[in-house]
């Protein structure tokens, strides 16, 4: 299904491009205003939040204007986690919630993620549905004078989202004892992350809380974990954990200053949860998952399916299959059980209520041997260069190469100017070869 303006997660681009203006956020704030207004007629209300892009104040102005133009009241959170916008999206009984956010991306994107009155990302059907109102006649959807929506401020967003995150574990859990080395990205993360860990007792030592509007991700976040680990040996934390722009993923590093990417983190809870009679079905991964962590899940007894890249198809295939857990191996992880999306302050919790007796993060995570595997984002003008038959020839001939001895995964980014190109086998000599053939019909 080829859609104008959504991608894998949203709409995202350049700011004051062709997609990512006050103009068009006008646009989509009417569009969108307009057909949640025509779901559920009662509590015409939307919320909005944002990360910490300087961006955001231009954009999310106009956002608002299209919005209260299709007659919806709305309310302002500022900057908060993408998950504490999902959260409270269902419990405010709001028609929609918008975050503006571009995610990992660099302080220049910015986009939008929309969530409906469950908490969920909206569908492709939904989404296609979105994009004929925006390009259909402005004067069509704007409401009457007199049914004009309201704008009003909430300044407790980040303490109601800290409150629901508590309430999904015991009362009497304490992080007295563990120090924490934590990186907030300069990003939405950047007031709730501290705030958590702090009050229930952890040590914390953070960095990435103190945006400007440009450092957004700048050498920092779940991008850039070498960050992390040096704060981790250095503070000799017992771990490391570090969001990325709206912190709905998350990655890990032990006290050793290893990286602890998504899929170990799956392997991890995937088998505890298991253990602790919590998994229901088994552990959607993705095209993107390593074969070590489908044969660690195969020799557990636990059964593991893969979807599309993007957290969004990941729980969707968790839905349709009754699964509760699921994740990318870049660090989206979706906990069924207590949340509609990825969350990285989320899945810390769940991690360090693991982590609190046992203390050494190196042992919680050791649980697979990662088939080897090289990951290469090559930057490209037109993402339509995947299709040259000088590239698809390229690709055929990795293929033959690595003759069923691995994996092979060239697509196009969804949220970003790149190909990305996954090549996997016990042969690391031959993955780079590959990967180096694939790369010189790219650039």
């Amino acid at each position: 299904m080829i859609k104008k303006y959504f991608g894998t997660d949203g709409i995202r681009g350049k700011v004051n491009g062709s997609k990512i203006n006050g103009e068009m956020f006008f646009k989509f704030g009417l569009a969108a205003g307009t057909y949640f207004k025509n779901i559920k007629k009662s509590k015409q209300m939307a919320i909005i939040a944002k990360d910490t892009r300087l961006s955001g104040y231009t954009l999310e102005p106009a956002l608002v204007s299209g919005l209260a133009s299709a007659g919806m009241h709305i309310y302002t959170l500022g900057p908060l986690p993408t998950n504490g916008l999902a959260m409270l999206t269902k419990k405010m009984r709001a028609n929609m919630g918008i975050m503006i956010t571009a995610s990992h991306n660099p302080y220049h994107d910015n986009g939008l993620k929309l969530f409906g009155p469950d908490g969920l990302k909206l569908s492709d059907r939904i989404e296609k549905k979105i994009e004929k109102l925006i390009d259909s006649k402005i004067t069509k959807n704007l409401s009457k004078p007199i049914e004009l929506g309201r704008v009003k401020r909430l300044e407790d967003a980040n303490d109601s989202y800290i409150k629901i995150l508590k309430q999904n574990f015991p009362s009497s859990l304490s992080l007295k004892g563990i120090k924490i080395a934590l990186d907030c990205a300069n990003g939405a993360g950047y007031k709730a992350g501290p705030a958590l860990f702090k009050s229930l007792g952890a040590k914390v030592y953070d960095t990435g809380t103190s945006p400007n509007g440009l450092n957004i991700n700048l050498k920092s976040g779940s991008t850039y974990p070498s960050k992390i680990c040096q704060m981790t040996k250095k503070n000799k934390a017992h771990i490391g954990i570090s969001l990325d722009g709206d912190a709905d993923r998350i990655i890990v590093c032990d006290e050793k200053g290893k990286i602890i990417d998504g899929d170990k983190i799956l392997a991890m809870l995937g088998e505890r949860w298991k253990r602790k009679k919590i998994l229901k079905g088994g552990v959607i991964g993705t095209l993107m998952s390593n074969y070590g962590l489908e044969n660690f899940f195969k020799n557990n007894g636990i059964k593991f399916l893969r979807s599309n890249v993007g957290d969004r198809y990941v729980k969707e295939k968790m839905k349709k299959n009754k699964f509760n857990l699921g994740g990318e191996q870049s660090g989206h992880i979706i906990l069924g059980k207590f949340a509609t999306t990825g969350d990285g302050l989320l899945v810390a919790l769940e991690i360090l209520f693991s982590l609190r007796k046992r203390k050494k993060a190196s042992e919680l995570f050791n649980k697979f041997k990662p088939t080897p595997q090289i990951l290469e984002n090559v930057e490209v003008r037109d993402k339509s260069i995947i299709n040259t038959p000088k590239c698809k020839r390229a690709i055929i001939q990795a293929k033959k190469i690595i003759n069923n001895k691995g994996r092979i995964l060239v697509r196009k980014s969804g949220t970003e100017p790149k190909i990305r190109i996954m090549i996997e086998s016990e042969d690391s000599r031959l993955n780079k070869f590959c990967v180096n053939i694939i790369k010189k019909s790219i650039q």
